[in-house]
């Protein structure tokens, strides 16, 4: 089955929100990971002696939706991937109408889960920050996950890895939307040359 150009596009947009997405799943569960499997997003952090600890974490709930909503996409992506191979390479099968619009329906549900992980993940970070910079210890969280923390091995490169997270969910985010734009478009291909045909035949 040769592949149109939009075809081709779409599916170079989804391996790239496959990688996108990996890589946000797998930032955020390292980051939850170093802080003993407790969600530092909006968590609030408090002094322990010379130290920094986190206080006060958010419910592990909150990281798993996020990496999962995260994981589960990219794994969508790669299988979407892996069939259009083979049926590219092996069987002679299209895409139909009703395929497209469960294509767009689950489209639409990615964009609406990546862009609330990826608020998610913004606004987390930002009010964790907050919260280390109020000890006045230090000026910055890129200083803070530098410092000592308690126990000792926690919060190992968090703030590089929740800024990798969030920055892998909004280009994830733009290219869930490219995407579901050019299903739009091959719907509305699809659907002119179906009605051509209909007018013709009440015309004929």
């Amino acid at each position: 089955m040769a592949l149109t150009w939009l075809q081709r596009v779409e599916l170079a947009l989804f391996a790239a929100a496959f990688l996108c997405g990996a890589v946000a799943a797998a930032a955020l569960t390292r980051t939850q990971g170093s802080f003993g499997g407790s969600c530092p997003l909006y968590g609030v952090a408090a002094l322990n002696g010379s130290s920094l600890a986190l206080s006060r974490p958010s419910a592990p709930s909150l990281c798993h939706f996020v990496a999962g909503a995260s994981g589960l996409l990219a794994l969508y992506c790669l299988l979407l991937l892996l069939f259009w191979v083979y049926s590219s390479c092996i069987e002679d099968a299209h895409r139909g109408s009703i395929g497209l619009r469960i294509a767009l329906v689950i489209s639409a549900v990615a964009v609406f889960l990546t862009l609330v992980s990826a608020c998610i993940l913004r606004f987390g970070t930002s009010s964790l920050c907050n919260s280390i910079i109020s000890l006045n210890r230090t000026r910055s969280c890129s200083e803070a996950q530098k410092s000592a923390w308690t126990p000792p091995g926690t919060a190992v490169q968090f703030y590089s890895n929740l800024q990798n997270a969030e920055t892998s969910s909004w280009v994830n985010l733009v290219l869930w939307c490219l995407a579901l734009m050019l299903q739009v478009v091959q719907c509305k291909s699809q659907a002119t040359p179906e009605r051509s045909s209909e007018t013709d035949a009440l015309i004929g």
